[in-house]
């Protein structure tokens, strides 16, 4: 009861303080941003918003192990998750739903760090679990950092999991998942990957060939389908930290911590590859954190559902786009930056407003603060999203306590994660 009193005494003085210091009168209206939104209505919210967080936190922490976090609620609750890791498989939400990763498959344990040799890597490795033809559940015996001398490539059917120890995939080349399907990568730290190439890296147990330059991407998903990425923090890479190009689909991005970044990710090949018409990505219940900033993502031609995720930080915008894709944001918080320059989430490129008004963008059910606004276009009927829609969005004002949890997971056996 104290510490809920003591919450309420601060949010009253932040209130005061914000509405009676943040806000001059003697500015002029010239000098505001036409859409910034300046009231005590919206700052009441905002306090509002931050009791109810850390009160819906606490009542997580010590009364109830669920979150409303559909991914997260329906594993994270099992004291014995590690005994039963492949039930994660059939917790997926969203357009990569059916990705079964290696469920089907035996365990590969992971208990040497090393990549001494891209094209004959050594059994016990990372590498040498994700060229096989047959399906896996990689996990890893403890705590690692993983420097690869060249891009991963996978197989079809994998799963990494990282869960119950610390893994860093970083200071190196990184994962590339090209021409394959049904992959999950959960509970794995991605960073500070570099450009690689010019060099002879091995597939699969019976092929091997010349990788020209990689761009450095964290994640590189290339024409491959089935995909689930969840619960990893990626930062600081060469290029994006994930992309989806050259006709990828059924791929959901779900409860990442993104930080650190200029161009975090792209999803579509180029405005002249129309096969990615077929693209379909759920983006849902990340969180876009500190230093990012711009492309969360960039879209271009297909179908994108933007969903509960909570965008803290850009510089730039948030979500871009160019070569008429279909936007659905719903249910999403931004906040927006200080400079009163950079308060609207979206962007479109290389198309003037006579092209992109048709363009189907909308926002529905999105919480916007500090002045962030959305430019809606096309279409308003909800016929006009039904491709780029893949699960029912929940209301904003649970996206903190729904990403709270986002990145990779400190999780333990025998305890819920």
């Amino acid at each position: 009861m104290a510490i809920t009193q003591a919450l309420v005494l601060f949010a009253s003085a932040l209130l005061l303080s914000m509405l009676f210091n943040g806000v001059d009168s003697t500015r002029s209206n010239e000098t505001r941003h036409e859409h910034a939104v300046e009231n005590p209505d919206e700052v009441a919210a905002m306090v509002d918003m931050s009791i109810r967080n850390s009160t819906e936190r606490r009542r997580l922490g010590y009364f109830s192990c669920s979150t409303g976090n559909p991914i997260d609620d329906c594993w994270r609750c099992d004291r014995k998750w590690h005994f039963r890791r492949k039930h994660l498989a059939d917790c997926s939400i969203g357009f990569g739903r059916n990705a079964i990763g290696g469920r089907d498959g035996r365990y590969y344990v992971v208990s040497d760090p090393g990549d001494d040799n891209p094209v004959n890597p050594r059994p016990g490795t990372l590498r040498h679990a994700v060229i096989q033809d047959e399906p896996l559940w990689i996990v890893f015996k403890r705590d690692m950092v993983i420097t690869l001398k060249e891009e991963l490539i996978m197989n079809s059917f994998k799963t990494i999991d990282g869960r119950g120890v610390n893994v860093h995939i970083a200071n190196g080349a990184c994962i590339t998942i090209q021409f394959v399907t049904n992959i999950i990568i959960h509970g794995i730290h991605i960073h500070d990957c570099k450009p690689t190439g010019n060099a002879m890296v091995r597939s699969s147990p019976s092929h091997y060939g010349w990788r020209s330059m990689a761009d450095g991407d964290g994640i590189s998903i290339f024409g491959s389908s089935h995909i689930w990425i969840d619960h990893n923090s990626l930062s600081n890479c060469a290029d994006g930290l994930i992309d989806a190009v050259m006709a990828s689909t059924a791929i959901t991005i779900s409860n990442n911590y993104f930080t650190h970044h200029n161009e975090v990710m792209l999803l579509g090949h180029s405005d002249t590859y129309t096969r990615d018409k077929v693209m379909q990505v759920t983006i849902a219940y990340n969180h876009f954190g500190e230093g990012l900033i711009q492309r969360m993502p960039r879209c271009r031609h297909g179908y994108f559902h933007v969903v509960n995720n909570d965008y803290t930080h850009w510089e730039m915008y948030a979500i871009g786009g160019s070569a008429s894709p279909t936007i659905n944001s719903q249910g999403n918080r931004y906040l927006a930056p200080r400079n009163r320059f950079a308060k609207e989430v979206t962007k479109r490129d290389y198309a003037g407003h006579w092209q992109w008004k048709h363009w189907n963008w909308r926002s529905e059910g999105d919480l916007f603060l500090n002045g962030a606004f959305f430019t809606r276009s096309g279409s308003g009927l909800g016929a006009s999203y039904a491709r780029a829609s893949s699960l029912a969005a929940k209301s904003s004002t649970l996206v903190g306590v729904i990403t709270y949890n986002a990145g990779a997971l400190n999780c333990r056996g025998g305890r819920r994660c």
